[in-house]
């Protein structure tokens, strides 16, 4: 018997790694290459790839689909209907598979409803991709992005609330939630304790 949450109308092809403590919800499909974490919840008709890692923790909201060479550190969050690619320059008519290009999501990184992660990037730990945004570049750690394409315009604590820091430049600030404090310096923001 399984040690993971399996819905009868899922699918999970032979060879499939799920962490103890996952849920698989209506309609996912999960490829027999795809390696998933410990307490990871795939929302309804989510679709998972053959050369995907999915970390412990991640939640990845109904309706995402994610494609080979997309590679999810642990807590990690996909809002509804978010994207992935793997190919930068998709033809129908032009085979592509040995193009794929890889994604990292780093730890911890927020991914908002409806926003697209084009292919070859990196996003930092802790990052927050606001709903709808399009991020072409990479993203530094606790970078706060929004708009088409993506722009960063602040902040984010490790607890997802704005810090009140220039967007680049140096500066200090505290989480007013948890009162951790951050450090900005030469456009690298730390956590500090």
């Amino acid at each position: 018997m399984s040690n993971y949450q399996l819905h009868p109308s899922a699918i999970v092809d032979t060879g499939a790694v799920i962490g103890e403590g996952s849920r698989v919800w209506h309609f996912v499909h999960v490829c027999g290459g795809a390696i998933i974490g410990k307490g990871v919840s795939l929302g309804q008709n989510v679709f998972v790839g053959n050369k995907v890692t999915i970390g412990d923790k991640c939640k990845i909201q109904n309706n995402v689909s994610v494609y080979d060479n997309v590679h999810l550190e642990e807590g990690v969050f996909c809002g509804p209907s978010m994207v992935f690619t793997n190919v930068y320059n998709p033809r129908s008519l032009v085979e592509r598979k040995d193009e794929y290009r890889d994604t990292l999501v780093k730890k911890g990184a927020t991914l908002g409803a409806n926003c697209t992660i084009v292919c070859g990037v990196t996003i930092g730990e802790f990052a927050f991709v606001g709903a709808g945004a399009v991020i072409n570049k990479d993203v530094p750690a606790y970078a706060l992005m929004v708009g088409v394409p993506a722009k960063q315009v602040g902040w984010m604590s490790e607890f997802g609330e704005r810090l009140s820091l220039p967007v680049s430049g140096d500066g200090e600030a505290v989480c007013q939630h948890t009162g951790v404090k951050y450090t900005l310096i030469n456009n690298t923001l730390s956590k500090v304790s």
